[in-house]
């Protein structure tokens, strides 16, 4: 595939490298080497990018590890493993950023779970709006949260679509949830998405764990 046209907007190279090394603990270095190359990111292969937060991991880029997947495994198993990687990516390092590296801590953990998620997921979307160009919200309801994310990075070019195929955010919110929760499990499901001609990419958060 001829390389990817870039866009001008970024994640930190560090939240790139954490992607791709989470790609590669899931499915292998051979399997992540042919996805890589299926979404023309071959600069990437043996070649990750560099552990710092300075913004240099194009939107284009993630979004076509994304088709990558679904063309290879097929749009059920290209959506288990960005799942996967999505959870791992979280579980990884982004759980050491800023405000979550406190969820560990006695203060927190005593908190009640509605506390915790009310402190945690604005948290959370405060990291991608100040380390990276994607800016995303969350707001409260009675029995849910939405999270929105007004430019998704995820399916970034992607048109025409039948439904959402933001997965690797999917799963980066399920594991976001499970350790700001203290390990509880959330049901988290895609409500809108660009991919689909939405104007935004908007996940519904259900508050009461599932396990």
């Amino acid at each position: 595939m001829s390389p990817v046209q870039k866009t001008g907007l970024y994640y930190p190279n560090k939240f790139g490298l954490i992607i791709i090394k989470s790609l590669e603990e899931v499915m292998g270095r051979n399997g992540l080497n042919a996805i890589l190359n299926l979404g023309g990111l071959n600069n990437y292969i043996e070649n990750y990018p560099p552990d710092n937060l300075d913004k240099g991991f194009d939107f284009a880029e993630l979004s076509a590890i994304g088709v990558a997947l679904e063309e290879m495994y097929g749009p059920r198993g290209g959506r288990g493993l960005a799942l996967r990687a999505g959870r791992a990516t979280f579980s990884d390092a982004l759980k050491n950023f800023g405000a979550l590296a406190g969820a560990a801590d006695l203060a927190f953990v005593v908190l009640p779970l509605q506390s915790k998620l009310r402190i945690g997921l604005p948290a959370f979307a405060k990291i991608f709006s100040q380390l990276s160009d994607q800016y995303s919200t969350v707001e409260e309801k009675d029995s849910e949260f939405i999270w929105t994310i007004h430019k998704c990075p995820v399916c970034w070019g992607r048109t025409n679509l039948d439904k959402p195929v933001c997965y690797i955010a999917t799963g980066l919110l399920q594991e976001a949830l499970k350790w700001v929760s203290g390990g509880n499990e959330f049901r988290v499901n895609e409500s809108k998405c660009v991919a689909v001609g939405d104007a935004i990419c908007e996940f519904i958060i259900q508050k009461e764990p599932i396990s």
